[in-house]
């Protein structure tokens, strides 16, 4: 019997999509491996995060009221098929894995817990976007869903609970580090280190914000559109500002980096803004010349080719203005037509007449592989 996600996540099943987020947030800084050391605390935090990877997508969690089975797993860090998969390669400038590294990064920049001290800004984050090339064909908006720390909705950032406020950190009185003397057999020896109640910043808060806990940002799942252009190169990056890791207490967020993936296809090769696609001819149409249609790049689009008088096998035929557009221009790049002539393997016996007149008329040998049985039945099939 499946597991009971809104159990998983200790709400009921009329719960709003901002009460699933709170509730797996609070959940998750008590089960996160961090800070909780209890054997089994990893994998209850994975049975977390599968509950709120279902529940917090509106199309899983229908499908998971409706005949209550978990729609199939979500992929690591947030991607989903459908409107736009994303593949996550470089988050944080090392290998990520999900919501778990996402709060990882929460609990380390908590500053005045006496953890590790983080930078005030926000870093930037990298997904890989899976397109095909008919999308980069015309240029598409896709929307990617993605993990980071975000602005907490309940201070808007500021980390301030409703009459909380900023003050200089007494313990290194604003400085950011504080030192200590040691005394030993060479003399007194100085020692300066980061403030452990501020985390260097020089500033600790009164009454921060309980749902982020004065950091002014949350983890949580993120859904963004990303308008990519027609014509752009695979790993070629789009930039969108301010959609990385969000800054801590209002600074600076990073910025979100796509890189462009684009997948093979099967028909057309492409080369800069070129499109190298394969045509089949007969060696009829060869020999004398023909007029074929091939399907273009674009959605409907038609390229009408001309197969030259005595085309040989493996000639390649320019089709101006049929390759891909051109990155953020008007232009299109050309279509190179590789001819691939197609020599019947069985002949019907009017077919192989005609070609042995045609043999004799050219004074060309060909040989006569027709096995007695098979010439006895041409002459009854006369």
């Amino acid at each position: 019997m499946a597991k009971d996600l809104y159990a998983v996540l200790g709400v009921d099943r009329n719960a709003s999509e901002d009460e699933i987020k709170k509730a797996f947030r609070r959940h998750a800084r008590e089960l996160h491996p961090d800070v909780n050391k209890a054997e089994d605390a990893e994998d209850q935090f994975k049975e977390l995060n599968e509950a709120y990877d279902v529940l917090s997508d509106s199309q899983k969690r229908a499908q998971y009221d409706r005949f209550g089975t978990i729609p199939g797993a979500a992929s690591a860090g947030g991607g989903y098929g459908g409107s736009g998969y994303v593949d996550f390669e470089d988050l944080f400038g090392g290998g990520f894995g999900g919501m778990g590294d996402i709060f990882s990064s929460f609990f380390g920049g908590m500053g005045n817990t006496g953890r590790t001290q983080m930078r005030t800004e926000g870093r930037d984050m990298g997904v890989g976007l899976r397109l095909t090339l008919e999308e980069i064909a015309r240029g598409v908006d896709k929307e990617i869903v993605y993990d980071r720390l975000s602005p907490c909705p309940d201070c808007g950032g500021s980390g301030l609970a409703e009459d909380g406020k900023e003050v200089t950190c007494p313990k290194c009185n604003g400085q950011g580090r504080v030192v200590t003397v040691q005394r030993t057999f060479l003399g007194d020896m100085q020692t300066a280190t980061t403030c452990p109640e501020c985390g260097g910043g020089g500033k600790v808060i009164e009454n921060p914000c309980p749902e982020c806990e004065g950091q002014g940002r949350v983890p949580d799942r993120q859904h963004v559109t990303v308008e990519v252009p027609a014509g752009i190169k695979d790993g070629q990056q789009l930039r969108i500002s301010g959609f990385g890791e969000a800054g801590l207490r209002g600074a600076r967020a990073g910025d979100l980096i796509v890189t462009c993936r684009i997948q093979p296809h099967e028909f057309f090769k492409r080369e800069g803004d070129a499109l190298h696609a394969r045509a089949n001819v007969s060696m009829v149409q060869a020999a004398l010349g023909a007029d074929i249609e091939l399907d273009g790049i674009l959605p409907d689009e038609k390229v009408s080719v001309h197969i030259p008088e005595g085309c040989q096998n493996d000639e390649v035929i320019r089709v101006k203005g049929f390759g891909m557009p051109k990155f953020r221009s008007d232009g299109r790049g050309d279509m190179y037509v590789h001819v691939n002539v197609v020599i019947p393997k069985k002949l019907s016996k009017k077919q192989r007449e005609l070609l042995e007149e045609l043999a004799e008329e050219m004074g060309e040998e060909v040989a006569d592989v027709r096995s007695p049985l098979q010439k006895l039945k041409d002459v009854f099939n006369q």
